[in-house]
């Protein structure tokens, strides 16, 4: 299918109003590229493997949407720019120049795939669901992964320092808590390391099918997995329906929502349990760790991978 891109420039002040009249207008779906600091709130939803750019908000933001390049959009396009005009009268909202592309003939939502090819972390290979590839003898372990619509490949800095630290301390029947699970990656990693149950979090219900289709690809479909959609930091349903006693307790997620995280998550935590975070920039490294003593974790490593971290921790025997 054939798609028209189009793209508005406007402000990021006014990125809101206008994105409402495009839905009001019938467009489905649209996205804006700004460089304006993410809140509290969503840096809170951030659960995912690959930390977004930062910048400094320089007032401007480019909005684009598609529309089928078959059919005649003209009367749609022609309502956008009237009400564009109108908020010129009370809003900011700059040029508002509509520029347009054609995309080629291909589904540009799974244009990413062609770039996703399998890949090594250490021993273990990782190869995508659309990809056909025979496995090599010399790998240790063997994972199909297809995120979907949902972050976690595997392939980033943050995840495969989580992956060492699992490999390193799950033991034979052992129970893990992923925060965060995302595309499941490392729940399906904690199993095919000797874990007997499995549980994750995220705010994401795209994670229910990714986690799914997941566990089924890599002979996980029956293991038990539970997949909890909430928040763990201040939503009391989500803990109690998590509960506790976990062996490990894994979150792959930023310094910003690790910290406060760990109250909750040290409780999901059994006495003597491992905590593995990862997500940490190298500037938060010393924030996240003073703040795992300062809720009675003892610190037991901290790894780098290019400007990331991660830390493994233990809660005491006597917690």
């Amino acid at each position: 299918m054939r798609y028209d891109k189009y793209t508005i420039e406007t402000t990021s002040s006014a990125e809101d109003v206008i994105i409402s009249m495009l839905y009001d207008l019938g467009v489905e779906g649209a996205q804006i590229e700004d460089k304006v600091p993410l809140t509290g709130e969503e840096l809170a939803g951030m659960f995912v493997d690959i930390m977004p750019p930062a910048g400094e908000d320089d007032g401007k933001a480019y909005i684009s949407f598609y529309l089928d390049a078959e059919l005649d959009h003209e009367e749609l396009l022609a309502d956008i720019r009237t009400n564009l005009d109108e908020m010129k009268s009370y809003l900011d909202i700059g040029s508002c120049a509509i520029t347009c592309s054609t995309t080629a003939d291909e589904d540009y939502l799974n244009n990413w795939k062609k770039y996703f090819h399998q890949f090594y972390v250490d021993d273990i290979l990782f190869i995508p669901s659309w990809e056909t590839a025979e496995e090599p003898k010399d790998a240790e372990l063997v994972i199909h992964i297809d995120p979907g619509v949902a972050f976690g490949t595997g392939m980033h800095e943050t995840t495969q320092l989580c992956i060492r630290a699992l490999k390193k301390h799950v033991t034979k029947g052992c129970r893990v808590l992923d925060v965060g699970t995302g595309s499941g990656v490392l729940s399906v990693l904690s199993y095919k390391f000797g874990a007997g149950y499995a549980a994750g979090t995220d705010l994401d219900p795209c994670a229910i099918s990714a986690v799914g289709d997941n566990m089924e690809a890599n002979g996980l479909k029956d293991a038990g997995f539970k997949l909890v959609i909430g928040n763990l930091i201040d939503d009391p349903a989500v803990r109690d329906e998590v509960g506790d006693g976990y062996d490990i307790v894994v979150a792959n997620i930023l310094a910003e929502v690790l910290i406060p995280l760990l109250p909750s998550g040290i409780k999901c935590l059994k006495p003597g349990g491992i905590y593995i975070m990862s997500g940490i920039i190298d500037d938060k490294e010393d924030a996240v760790a003073s703040a795992c003593r300062e809720n009675g974790l003892k610190v037991l490593d901290i790894s780098h991978q290019g400007e990331w971290v991660g830390i493994t921790a233990k809660k005491p025997e006597d917690a």
